[in-house]
């Protein structure tokens, strides 16, 4: 044999070695060995890269180095029944506002496992590894949970981690949010909201959808806050915000108000009116909160916004840009923000 051919075969087997070592595929695990390893950590915590801006705080895909579009999610609802897997005799969950509570009454509801679904309509199954009720509100409740990846084979927590929330639990709140942002209250269907999302930011800011206040559901100014925070302008589920962005909020029905005094967190006199917010995006607007132009904004949803005149409201606030099919002072929620992204975190901050 030449040396050449010599070269050519040994070159041929070398690249023949990683075929040969490869790892086989994970096996297809039985039901029952599936739900035995659920709750059990055995999957490390995956951080998404990079984060985005969250709706509903999970992670986009289980492939955490692919790039995917904002509006897509590992979890975006689950079916209070039937259920997969629960203890014996429990038929159902029940979502009584902020808390999960199994049916019959007086059993556990840690260890079930649901049915959820994937943004792209694909079934996906959600264990509950943890309860924990909340200091603050009685009507809440934290859970811990896991979700089926059936790529890796593994029960991992589908809520994306991040520096300030390393370990983030879920709400669990009644209904589905839509690729769109908007909400549908189905029946029997709710969403687990991971902690570093919107739609559980805004229920800690005070906006519970289950709540009321002076006789008003708060529903409709949960729904804006969750436009408002990812600043989804158009109402289509696009965000136009960086992480970590400072913010200050105030509404009608006074759950939030405008902040006079400065602190380490806020600087009233750095800060200027960005938009009101209605249920499904913003009636009218000043200017964008990532410092893109005006122009963007209009061009994205062109059917949306007039600039004929500005629009003066009360409090001093003044739109550039009005919704042409709404009234701008009907807006329930609006906000103020600095003129660029700030460097340091705020207590009301955006995904």
């Amino acid at each position: 044999m030449t040396a050449i051919k010599k070269s050519l075969l040994l070159w041929l087997c070398l690249q023949g070695l990683p075929l040969a070592y490869a790892a086989p595929p994970p096996t297809q695990l039985s039901d029952a060995q599936r739900y035995a390893k659920r709750c059990q950590s055995v999957a490390p915590q995956r951080t998404a890269k990079p984060q985005g801006t969250m709706l509903w705080g999970t992670l986009r895909d289980w492939n955490t180095e692919k790039t995917t579009e904002e509006r897509v999610s590992v979890l975006v609802s689950a079916d209070l029944a039937p259920l997969r897997l629960a203890d014996e005799g429990v038929k159902a969950l029940k979502l009584e506002a902020g808390r999960l509570t199994a049916s019959p009454a007086g059993r556990g509801v840690v260890g079930t496992v649901l049915q959820g679904t994937a943004s792209n309509g694909q079934p996906v199954e959600v264990a509950i590894c943890g309860a924990e009720p909340s200091a603050e509100d009685p009507d809440v409740s934290w859970y811990r949970i896991q979700a089926w990846n059936a790529v890796a084979q593994e029960w991992e927590n589908p809520c994306v981690a991040l520096d300030r929330v390393p370990d983030p639990r879920a709400l669990a709140v009644r209904g589905v949010w839509d690729a769109s942002g908007a909400h549908q209250d189905t029946p029997g269907k709710l969403t687990f909201a991971c902690e570093n999302g919107a739609i559980t930011k805004c229920i800690l800011w005070g906006y519970k959808p289950w709540a009321t206040r002076g006789g008003q559901s708060l529903a409709g100014l949960h729904q804006a806050c969750t436009r408002m925070a990812r600043a989804d302008y158009c109402g289509n589920g696009r965000s136009h915000t960086r992480q970590n962005t400072a913010i200050d909020m105030y509404d009608g029905l006074g759950v939030s108000a405008r902040t006079v005094e400065a602190s380490a967190e806020w600087d009233p006199a750095r800060a200027s009116f960005e938009a009101a917010w209605a249920p499904d995006g913003a009636t009218c607007l000043s200017r964008t909160r990532d410092g893109r132009a005006l122009a963007t904004i209009l061009q994205e949803c062109p059917d949306r916004f007039r600039t004929d005149a500005p629009t003066e409201l009360d409090g001093g606030d003044r739109c550039t840009a009005r919704r042409a099919d709404v009234k701008p002072d009907t807006a329930l929620l609006r906000n103020l923000s600095y003129g660029a992204p700030a460097a340091t975190a705020a207590p009301k901050q955006v995904p």
